[in-house]
C-alpha cells in the first residue's frame, strides 16, 4: 500500500487519465463526515506540472470572515492580501454584514480595474499598491449605496455563480482502498458542467466517462490564411481559458486528451497538455498611482482632457477591438469547448466581453462558463498554463488522524479550562503581596539605571532603600538574575567594578544556566575588571576560584594594556591606509604631467593638473566674487567704457 502510495504521488495525477486500479477503487467520502480539507492538522503531498506549492501544501486553512478554505498557505496568503478580504474586514470594524465573494464582484461592478487579479511578484507599482487599494476599498465604501442596484445582467451572474457553488466546498473528495485510509483524492467542482455537478451521485461515473487515452504527439495542422487550428484540430474535448483586467489580456484554448512525449531519447514518456491556441495583448487603460481605469474615472468625476487620458481612452477602443476580434476568429473553437473559464471583473472588462454587439460570441447566460475557484494573478500566458494545471490535478491529500484527535482534545480541554475559568470566583483570583509590588518596583529601578551605566546612582539607590548588591530580580530572570549578572552580561566594566570594589556583591552567586557573572561577560575589558578587582579586594573577600575569575591584575597593567592595544591597532590602521594608498598609485590611471595637454586631453582632467584656461566669463565672476550690487554694477560700467573706448581707437586708427 506504501508502495502504491509512493507511485501515485510520484507524479501528479491527470483527472482526464487516472490510473484504472485507482479509478475503479474510489469511494465518495462520506458527507456526514467533516470535509478533510477542514481538519486542524494533515499533510498534503500534491504536486504541479509547472509550479511548486509554496512553503509545502498545507490543507487546512480558512478564512472565518469571509467564509472561504483554502488547500495551500499560498492560497490562504492571497485571498488575505485581496480587496475581497480587505472589504469584508472594514465592514466588519464599521458594523457592517461581510458579503460573499460574488456580491463583492457586483459591488465593484463600475470599477474596470481588476482588483483581485494583479501580480504582487512582477507589479510595476508596487510601492504604490497599498495606497492604490485603500483608495478602491475607500471608494467602493462611500458608494456603496449606489453600486448595489446593478443591472440585471450582472444579477444573472451573481445568481448563476450561487447556484454553481452554493456554498459547498471546491472540491469533491474520494478514498480508495489502494492507498491508506488516511489519503484523500480531490478533484475540483468547476471541471465538471452544472448538470454533472447537480447529479452528485453520479459523479463516479461521470469521472470515469472523462476518462481520455494518451495520444502521441503531432504537429497541429493550421490554416496558412490566418494562422489558425484547421477544425479537424479541435474535435477532440478542449477547454477555453481567458483572462482580462487591468490592461492586460490573456487566452488560450487547451486540449484535454494527454499527449506523450519523450524529454530525452532515454527517458521516461511524460504525459503534456496540448495549447492548440493562444494569445495575449496589453494596453495602457489604468491610470497609476490612482487605479482603476479611464472609463470609471471618466464616469465618476467627468472626461479628463489631458494627453494620458486621451491616450488611455485610446487604449481602452483599441483593446476591446483586438478582444473581440480575437474572439471571432476563434469563434469554431469556442463554440466546441466543453467549459469556458473566464475572469473579468469591472462592467468595462465584462462588455468587451459579453457585450452587447454585433455577433458576440461569448455570452453571460452561458452555462459553460465556469469562474477559477483559486486566486489567480496578472493575466499572462503562464498564469493560464498554471491555473489550467491547477484546475486538472488531481488533489492528494494526507490526514493525520492522531493529530486530529489531539487537537480535538486539546481544544475539548481548553474549553472545559475556560468555561471553569468563567466561573472561578473573584477571591480565588492570585492577588500581588505588598513584598512583591516591592521587589517589582525595585527591580524596574535598578534595571532602568544599569541600562544608563549610572553606576552612582545606583550605588545611592542601593543604600539608601537598605538593598543588598545580590538583589534578585522580580520577576526571577533566568539569564541574569542578580544586577552582578546583568552588569557582566551588558559588557560593562564601571557597573562591574562598582559592584565588586564599593557594593561588595558576591561574584559565586549562579544563574539559572549554573553560570557565575564571570562567565556571561562577552569581552576583554569586562573580564579585566573582574580581575582588577580580585587585586584590589584580595583574596579574603570571596571564592574567586569558584567565581572563575582568573589571576588578579593592577588596574596600572589593565590600564598599560589598553593603551598599548590601542596604539596597536592605530599602527595597524595607519599601515593598511599606506598600502591602500600606494596601490592606488600603482594600479591607478596614468596621467602625462609634462608637456602641455591638448583638447582632446579632456578639460576635467586638465583642471586637475590646473593646466585649463578661464573663460572672459569665468574671469568676470571671479573679479565680482564678493562684491555688493552697486559695485558690480559701477564695475561693469567700468567694463564698458574700456570697451568703447577700445573700439574708437581702432575705428580713427590711433
Amino acid at each position: 500500500m506504501d508502495q502504491r502510495k509512493e507511485q501515485v504521488t510520484r507524479r501528479p495525477l491527470y483527472v482526464y487519465d487516472v490510473p484504472k486500479d485507482i479509478l475503479s477503487s474510489l469511494i465518495p467520502k462520506d458527507h456526514t463526515e467533516s470535509d478533510p480539507r477542514q481538519e486542524p492538522t494533515k499533510k498534503s503531498t500534491e504536486s504541479s506540472n509547472t509550479l511548486p506549492p509554496e512553503n509545502g501544501s498545507i490543507g487546512s486553512q480558512t478564512c472565518s470572515l469571509c467564509g472561504t478554505t483554502f488547500l495551500t498557505v499560498g492560497d490562504q496568503r492571497s485571498h488575505i492580501r485581496s480587496d475581497f478580504h480587505a472589504y469584508n474586514l472594514k465592514q466588519k470594524l464599521r458594523g457592517g454584514t461581510p458579503v460573499t465573494e460574488a456580491d463583492f464582484e457586483k459591488l465593484v461592478g463600475d470599477l474596470d480595474e481588476s482588483l483581485s487579479g494583479s501580480d504582487s511578484e512582477d507589479s510595476e507599482d508596487d510601492e504604490n499598491r497599498p495606497a492604490h487599494k485603500e483608495n478602491v476599498l475607500s471608494s467602493l465604501l462611500k458608494k456603496q449605496a449606489a453600486i448595489t442596484s446593478t443591472k440585471a445582467a450582472d444579477d444573472d451572474i451573481v445568481s448563476n455563480e450561487r447556484n454553481r457553488v452554493s456554498g459547498k466546498a471546491p472540491l469533491y473528495w474520494f478514498t480508495t482502498p489502494l492507498l491508506p485510509t488516511d489519503t484523500y483524492l480531490g478533484f475540483y467542482r468547476a471541471i465538471f458542467t452544472n448538470a454533472e455537478q447537480e447529479k452528485e451521485a453520479t459523479i463516479l461515473d461521470t469521472i470515469q466517462r472523462k476518462q481520455l487515452a494518451p495520444k502521441p504527439v503531432t504537429k497541429i495542422p493550421v490554416n496558412t490564411g490566418n494562422g489558425l487550428p484547421l477544425p479537424e484540430t479541435y474535435k477532440e474535448p478542449h477547454v477555453f481559458l481567458c483572462m482580462i483586467g487591468g490592461g492586460h489580456f490573456a487566452a488560450m484554448i487547451v486540449s484535454l486528451t494527454p499527449k506523450q512525449t519523450k524529454h530525452s531519447g532515454s527517458g521516461p514518456l511524460t504525459k503534456e497538455a496540448t495549447v492548440l491556441a493562444h494569445k495575449t495583448f496589453h494596453r495602457y487603460t489604468t491610470r497609476r498611482k490612482q487605479g482603476g481605469a479611464q472609463s470609471a474615472s471618466d464616469a465618476s468625476k467627468g472626461a479628463a482632457h489631458s494627453a494620458g487620458s486621451s491616450l488611455r481612452r485610446y487604449n481602452e477602443q483599441a483593446l476591446t477591438e483586438e478582444v473581440r476580434l480575437l474572439l471571432n476568429d476563434w469563434r469554431g473553437m469556442i463554440d466546441t469547448s466543453e467549459l469556458l473559464f473566464v475572469r473579468a471583473t469591472g462592467n468595462t472588462n465584462r462588455r468587451t466581453l459579453f457585450g452587447p454587439y454585433e455577433d458576440q460570441v461569448l455570452r453571460q447566460n452561458d452555462s459553460r462558463i465556469h469562474g477559477f475557484p483559486f486566486s489567480t494573478r496578472r493575466a499572462t500566458q503562464n498564469e493560464l498554463m498554471r491555473s489550467f494545471v491547477e484546475l486538472t490535478r488531481v488533489k492528494v491529500l494526507e490526514v493525520d488522524e492522531a493529530a486530529i484527535a489531539a487537537a480535538k482534545a486539546s481544544s475539548e480541554e481548553s474549553a472545559k479550562q475556560a468555561a471553569a475559568k468563567a466561573h472561578k470566583p473573584a477571591s480565588a483570583v492570585h492577588k500581588i503581596s505588598e513584598e512583591e509590588e516591592t521587589a517589582i518596583l525595585h527591580t524596574s529601578q535598578i534595571q532602568a539605571l544599569m541600562r544608563r551605566s549610572r553606576v552612582p546612582a545606583l550605588l545611592s539607590y542601593l543604600k539608601s532603600n537598605d538593598i543588598s548588591p545580590d538583589f534578585l530580580f522580580h520577576p526571577k530572570d533566568h539569564h541574569a538574575p542578580t544586577p552582578l549578572h546583568l552588569a557582566s552580561s551588558q559588557n560593562s566594566p564601571l557597573l562591574i567594578s562598582g559592584l565588586l570594589i564599593k557594593a561588595r556583591a558576591n561574584p559565586t552567586l549562579l544563574n539559572g544556566d549554573g553560570k557565575t557573572p564571570f562567565d556571561l561577560a562577552g569581552d576583554r575589558p569586562t573580564r579585566d575588571a573582574f580581575r582588577v578587582a580580585r587585586s584590589e579586594l584580595g583574596e579574603a573577600p570571596f571564592d574567586w576560584e569558584a567565581a572563575h575569575v582568573p589571576p588578579p591584575m593592577s588596574r596600572a597593567e589593565a590600564e598599560e594594556r589598553d593603551v598599548r592595544e590601542k596604539k596597536e591597532d592605530s599602527r595597524k590602521e595607519e599601515e593598511r591606509r599606506k598600502a591602500e594608498t600606494k596601490r592606488l598609485k600603482e594600479e591607478g590611471p596614468k596621467i602625462n604631467e609634462s608637456g602641455p595637454l591638448g583638447k582632446a586631453q579632456g578639460k576635467t582632467r586638465m583642471m586637475a593638473l590646473g593646466q585649463v584656461q578661464k573663460t572672459a566669463q569665468e574671469k568676470r565672476e571671479e573679479e565680482a566674487r564678493g562684491m555688493t550690487p552697486e559695485m558690480r554694477m559701477r564695475l561693469e560700467r567700468e567694463r564698458r567704457a574700456r570697451a568703447a573706448e577700445e573700439r574708437i581707437k581702432k575705428m580713427t586708427g590711433s
